[in-house]
């Protein structure tokens, strides 16, 4: 490649999640709109100061869908219908809401930059509870919340709008004591900017500058949804889903029902295709081929895999830089391999740096990929990654580094940008793979999505819905099932099991568990059916077991008193350790101390060791014992009460009823609390699950563990026995 340039292939994956309700229509987070303010119309914009460049934008369907819907039907999401609301018209609720939730931004890098948004921050908390936003709310005045809701909205706002737009740079400015009228044309400016992205976006493919490609309509893993067995292949010891999940025919319908959406939007079909998460397999290409699709693109590590040997040695240097550089072919599709490294550099490292060292070290990193493969050519390197998640991690919201990295690339003959279908109309679709491995772009497998217990119960739940569903349309084959046909689509999609399982967290992670639910409860509706009682209980384990630090090792019979009688009393039950587990809800300061749990063949035991004695503590404070599993109740003991006595409390409606009262409770150096199996309704083998709730003055300041619930079998009368052996 002396003479010859070196092809780079620039992908931004433009994708969020479909967060309409099915029930009320109603986006229940605000992502599209505020992504949609500050990631997908100056990315491509930028490109217009590069005349030379060119780069390929893959959008999926959903995602515009849901901007169609804010512009053309007035759908709105929660934060924007509270950030129209006068401060003086919040409920409390909404009033926390607000605090909680407004504050949903990187604080280095959007918030810290206002100083009014900063100092509200400050004034709510770092680290809160809902007790400690309940508190800080009293502090916040009409003038507080309305600063909080224009500075929440101008901070999502791209940097370049709000530096190019008077009137933003004049709020910018003015730093605090916003009006109504302002507010409201905060919103304003973020319409007008929603609606120019589609219509950007096809002005600059029609010119040549961009190509635009398409993911499934609701972003679903194909292979999984051809067969979760082929899960299997890059991991043959996974636990897979009770009921096997096996539709090509919705895989094509994902499919067809994208390239239909982009055709309508765009006035053209695409070439390329995006699979969400680079998810391929063999049978997922032959349909993309029977569809039309001529190129599509996945992680490096699937080529490995695909060609049984590495591509990289164990520090990540290059084995085999001209195969990797280079499209293949498997039937009629051209498959691209993203390089791994360079796109994660911009991804997640990049962030940190400066931008021009960041944009000097991209380019540096080129060069040495062009020196390997000289002598050889022509050649392509497809840097592919999210288009708007890394962005907020940078400062002025990433443009430093990506107009610092153009500069660079228009002005280095070393370097020609290309889209993938230039490149191919150029240069062929390289060599034919003989196989091809069943992986995603991450470890090139699906572990993300299937194998565990959440994933698995997700899918079990998806498989019996469309079961049903297929049952009914194939008994009234006329009849108009279509809505529950659209909800099962969405459920499909991948984001609700990215969610699922230890491998993600996130704040909202509830949200996602109720959409993914309330889709298939949705379809249930169209088919004019109850739907199965078990869509209405999360899957998402909070009451996930959290290990103890010591577990029980045998039946104790401790005295009820509140004092710690004798040191082998409690011997033999579990001991939690309160910070390991969460408690405290992550702030340094705690109530208990110590919490011990254990059994006889009769009773639960609880032991709560508090940091002091809780007879030397004068506010009103309350245990609650929050039970989840074998029934739904909960056991109340109030320590400051004129007798000690708990009450077993069980939901009716949207109202705790009292249903009768434990009297083997105490509290003075500690708390203890005898709770008879039977007052639970478990029974041998049954599995209790619950979670410690520590009250002030009615106020919930401390929950061990904060996630997850403490699981403990009933035993049987021989379990003593059993232990011995």
């Amino acid at each position: 490649m002396a003479d010859s340039p070196l092809h780079i292939a620039f992908l931004w994956h433009m994708h969020q999640p479909y967060y309409k309700d099915p029930a009320t229509g109603m986006f229940r987070l605000p992502w599209v709109r505020l992504h949609g303010v500050k990631d997908y119309l100056d990315m491509v914009r930028d490109l217009a100061d590069f005349p030379t460049l060119r780069q390929t934008f893959n959008v999926v369907p959903s995602l515009l869908d849901q901007l169609k819907d804010y512009l053309d039907n007035g759908a709105a999401d929660r934060h924007l219908e509270l950030t129209r609301r006068h401060p003086v018209d919040l409920t409390e609720e909404e009033r926390l809401f607000v605090l909680e939730n407004f504050f949903l931004a990187n604080w280095d890098t959007m918030i810290k930059p206002f100083p009014r948004y900063y100092e509200l921050l400050v004034m709510r908390g770092f680290r809160v509870t809902k007790g400690d936003i309940l508190r800080a709310s009293r502090y916040f005045k009409e003038h507080d919340i309305r600063d909080l809701q224009v500075l929440f909205n101008l901070a999502w706002i791209d940097p370049s709008f709000r530096d190019s737009d008077p009137f933003l740079s004049g709020l910018v400015r003015k730093e605090r004591d916003f009006t109504e009228e302002e507010k409201h044309l905060v919103i304003e400016k973020q319409f007008a900017i929603l609606k120019e992205i589609i219509p950007e976006y096809r002005k600059m493919s029609e010119a040549g500058q961009i190509e635009l490609s398409v993911t499934p309509f609701y972003h679903p893993i194909l292979p999984l949804l051809c067969d979760t067995d082929s899960a299997r292949i890059a991991m043959p010891q996974v636990q897979l889903p009770r009921r096997r999940f096996a539709h090509p025919e919705d895989a094509r319908e994902q499919i067809r029902r994208a390239l239909a959406f982009f055709e309508s939007t765009f006035g053209r079909r695409p070439a390329g295709m995006w699979p969400s998460e680079g998810s391929v397999s063999e049978e997922v290409l032959g349909i993309m081929a029977a569809e039309g699709i001529r190129w599509t693109a996945t992680d490096e590590e699937v080529l490995a895999r695909s060609l049984e040997r590495p591509l990289r040695g164990p520090q990540g240097e290059l084995l085999d830089a001209p195969t990797l550089y280079q499209p293949h072919r498997f039937g009629e599709v051209a498959l691209f391999f993203r390089d791994h490294r360079l796109s994660d550099l911009i991804g997640f490292t990049y962030s940190g740096w400066s931008p021009e060292q960041a944009a000097g070290d991209f380019i540096d990193k080129l060069a040495q990929i062009r020196n390997s493969l000289a002598g050889s050519g022509p050649h392509i390197v497809p840097i592919i990654l999210d288009g708007e998640n890394a962005w907020e991690h940078y400062g002025n919201d990433g443009h430093d580094f990506l107009r610092g990295l153009y500069r660079a690339l228009s002005s280095d003959r070393r370097f020609k940008t290309v889209t993938f279908s230039e490149f191919l109309a150029e240069h062929g679709s390289g060599r034919e793979l003989p196989k091809l491995h069943a992986g995603s772009w991450i470890y090139a497998n699906f572990g993300v999505w299937i194998g565990h217990e959440e994933d698995n119960l997700a899918w079990d739940y998806l498989a019996e819905t469309r079961d049903d569903l297929e049952e009914l349309q194939k008994s009234f084959p006329d009849r108009d099932l279509s809505e529950a046909w659209e909800a099962i689509y969405a459920a499909e999609g991948s984001d609700w099991n990215w969610w699922y399982g230890d491998d993600h967290s996130t704040e909202t992670a509830e949200e996602f568990d109720e959409l993914f639910r309330s889709s298939l409860i949705k379809a249930y509706t169209v088919m004019g059916k109850e739907a199965p009682p078990h869509l209405h209980i999360p899957i998402l384990r909070e009451d996930r077991q959290i290990e103890p630090a010591v577990r029980i090792r045998g039946f104790i019979h401790p005295k009820m008193d509140g004092l710690v009688t004798s040191y082998f009393e409690w011997h033999q039950a579990a001991r939690m350790e309160v910070k390991r587990s969460g408690g405290s809800m992550h702030r340094s300061e705690s109530f208990i101390a110590a919490l011990y749990y254990g059994f006889n063949k009769d009773n639960l035991y609880l032991r709560i060791d508090p940091v002091l004695p809780f007879s030397e503590v004068h506010e009103q404070m309350t245990v609650r014992l929050d039970i989840v599993r074998p029934h739904l109740c909960r056991i109340v003991f109030d320590l400051h009460g004129p007798q000690q006595k708990a009450l077993v409390q069980e939901k009716t409606g949207d109202s705790w009823v009292t249903r009768e009262h434990l009297t083997a409770v105490a509290a003075e150096d500690i708390v203890e609390m005898e709770i008879p199996f039977s007052v639970l309704t478990a029974a041998e083998n049954d599995e209790i699950q619950f979670a410690v709730d520590i009250l002030r003055n009615g106020e919930e300041v401390e929950r061990s563990p904060w996630r997850g619930y403490i699981a403990v079998t009933v035993p049987s009368p021989h379990y003593e026995s059993i232990m011995w052996y």
